[in-house]
């Protein structure tokens, strides 16, 4: 399962992906495509042509885990890159947003505030 901490890095894949693959197919785009190493602990994000689907490519200590969501209507707001072989990186917040069908670019959501202590 996604744990639940802010340390792990979100890579979308840039573009379509054929969402038939399954992990190894997978695996083998992160590191040769996006010349990323599948076995971080990150999350690669691979969404379809039709916008419908998604699959999220997770290694944890042992095994990956293959996440798949279909939606049965509308369709996820995948963002184009400036450069069509370039990997984006977004936050587990942004990434959520994706989820709920929302762009990763939220201009009336609340700023993460941060503190190194309380005074």
């Amino acid at each position: 399962m996604i744990t639940d901490t802010s340390q792990l890095k979100v890579y979308l894949a840039p573009g379509s992906t054929d969402i038939r693959k399954s992990i190894d197919g997978l695996a083998l785009l992160v590191s040769e495509v996006l010349e990323l190493n599948p076995l971080s602990e990150s999350l690669f994000v691979f969404c379809n042509r039709g916008r419908d689907k998604l699959k999220i490519l997770h290694w944890q200590t042992n095994g990956f885990w293959l996440y798949y969501r279909r939606l049965e209507k509308g369709r996820f707001n995948w963002p184009r890159s400036d450069s069509p072989d370039q990997t984006i990186v977004i936050t587990r917040r942004q990434l959520t947003w994706l989820l709920d069908g929302l762009s990763i670019h939220q201009q009336k959501a609340h700023a993460c505030v941060q503190y190194s202590s309380m005074v």
